[in-house]
């Protein structure tokens, strides 16, 4: 079956108060891919993300983001008034986000949510707590406790509670000091996951289907690296002996140094990967179709020395392979997954991919260097394989043509049949969606013909990231037709 999407951030929505979450907006959005007759709307991490803001780099791979809470419910219940939302100062620029105003006016509002909502007498709000104790409470635990450390990463933090003794853990969990901390981040999730399951079922009843992403690795200061060492390559001090990466390529000269920690895959194995099996688990809740971030580190993972300033001298170790993935058939059942498989592949990654059965990535932003024999160029794919004009990591298509070569965009014009790099933003929808792929995902700026100030994310970088989004005027028919009509044009409408 052909099908095909649009992938948008819910940062990138428009809302009220400096950034997307799950407002009305939100469901305004799934009304226009609906009428855009679209089937998938391709979501990026929604974990609560720290320094860099990065969706990547995240608190805890199991909680939402605090940000994405839509304040209106607790306008309605009278917890907020909407006059204490609309006077916080939410940034100058409506189509950027300002993430440390985000930070300053989002959580103390929630707080004080949190403080006029008597939740905890709340049946519902007791039962999710119960359900999810399992990874809330050291989620609200590392969040309260690193409130009171000044925002410091947990490698900073008293010897006793850095390693999660369990002494030192019980003791600051019967702390009064953070009681009031520990139960509003609860309130928090309760309220996120209640939020956003209500806005996939009303995507599902559209007909909308939602890719979510899920990266490889978790951040070093997080909740799952503090409160679970024994999953990581950590040395006694709970520091990591290695970090992940991936070595020059494409995106940069000197490779990406990411400083996540590496998985102690041996440990894992012996467990039967059970700590993988709940992330996925309740992945596979809160998506339709599950995206699987770096998938190339499962065959084999870049180990950069911690305290590298670069990623240039790492060395390659081998990763859990098939196991990892015949363990998931066999305790999860069948799931549809993504394997992102771009960067430095090797035979051994092609024929990972190949024995999961999971579609690949093809990206046009990558095709146009003048070799016909390259892989992402459309007359080279096999249905099982889903396409994209660009990712968050690319810049949009017409930035893409403004900053690449002469030789390549002649090429990129030959390729697509045009005289001028004024057609050159259609062309490339109508190639991908055109192309054998199964499924065609566009990101929301490429419908939108916007530039490189559109861009989501630049690869090494740090500032200036993950702050686009829409205007609030953007969904109108004529858009929505337009779309519909590539779409049926090349049999893939829902």
């Amino acid at each position: 079956m052909r099908e095909s999407g649009i992938l948008l951030p819910i940062s990138s929505l428009p809302s009220a108060y400096g950034i997307g979450c799950f407002s009305k907006e939100a469901y305004e959005f799934v009304d226009f891919l609906a009428e855009s007759r679209q089937t998938y709307w391709q979501v990026l991490p929604m974990g609560p993300t720290g320094y860099g803001d990065s969706p990547y780099q995240s608190f805890s791979t199991f909680a939402g983001n605090p940000y994405f809470v839509d304040l209106e419910e607790f306008i309605e219940k009278k917890w907020l008034t909407k006059k204490e939302c609309e006077k916080c100062d939410w940034g100058s620029d409506s189509e950027n986000v300002d993430y440390g105003k985000v930070y300053q006016n989002r959580f103390r509002l929630l707080k004080k949510a949190f403080a006029k909502s008597g939740i905890e007498n709340d049946h519902s709000f007791k039962k999710f707590v119960k359900a999810n104790a399992w990874w809330l409470d050291d989620y609200a635990l590392f969040m309260a406790l690193k409130e009171n450390f000044g925002g410091k990463s947990y490698s900073l933090w008293p010897s006793d509670i850095k390693k999660h003794n369990k002494s030192a853990v019980k003791k600051y969990a019967a702390d009064p000091k953070y009681s009031d901390e520990v139960m509003c981040y609860r309130f928090i999730q309760y309220f996120f996951f209640r939020q956003w399951r209500k806005l996939k079922e009303y995507a599902n009843e559209k007909g909308v289907k939602i890719v979510g992403d899920i990266p490889l690795y978790v951040a070093y200061d997080s909740a799952d690296t503090w409160s679970h060492p024994e999953l990581f390559k950590l040395d006694k001090n709970a520091d990591p002996t290695g970090v992940a990466g991936c070595p020059p390529d494409y995106f940069s000269a000197t490779g990406q140094l990411w400083g996540n920690p590496l998985y102690d895959w041996d440990y894992h194995k012996k467990t039967g990967y059970a700590w993988w099996m709940k992330r996925l688990s309740a992945c596979f809740e809160l998506y339709d179709v599950v995206r699987i971030d770096h998938f190339r580190g499962f065959e084999s993972y870049y180990n950069i020395p911690f305290g590298d300033p670069t990623a240039e001298f790492g060395h390659w170790e081998k990763g859990p392979g098939i196991d990892f993935f015949n363990t998931i058939k066999k305790k999860l059942g069948d799931h549809r997954i993504i394997a992102e498989d771009l960067g430095f592949l090797t035979p051994a990654v092609h024929k990972l991919v190949k024995k999961t059965g999971f579609p690949g990535m093809k990206i046009l932003g990558f095709a146009f260097d003048g070799n016909e024999s390259n892989d992402y160029l459309p007359h080279n794919y096999t249905k099982n394989c889903i396409v994209y004009t660009g990712t968050h990591d690319n810049d949009t298509a017409l930035g893409w043509y403004k900053n690449a070569s002469a030789s390549d965009k002649k090429y990129a014009r030959d390729y697509l049949g045009i005289k001028s790099g004024k057609d050159f933003n259609q062309a490339l929808i109508r190639l991908a969606m055109g192309s054998v792929a199964e499924i065609c995902i566009i990101p929301m700026q490429d419908h939108l013909s916007l530039g490189s100030e559109a861009r989501i994310n630049t690869p090494s970088t740090l500032g200036g990231n993950w702050t686009w989004r829409m205007k609030s005027d953007i969904y109108t028919k004529e858009l929505a037709s337009r779309i519909a009509a590539v779409t049926k044009l090349f049999g893939r409408c829902r």
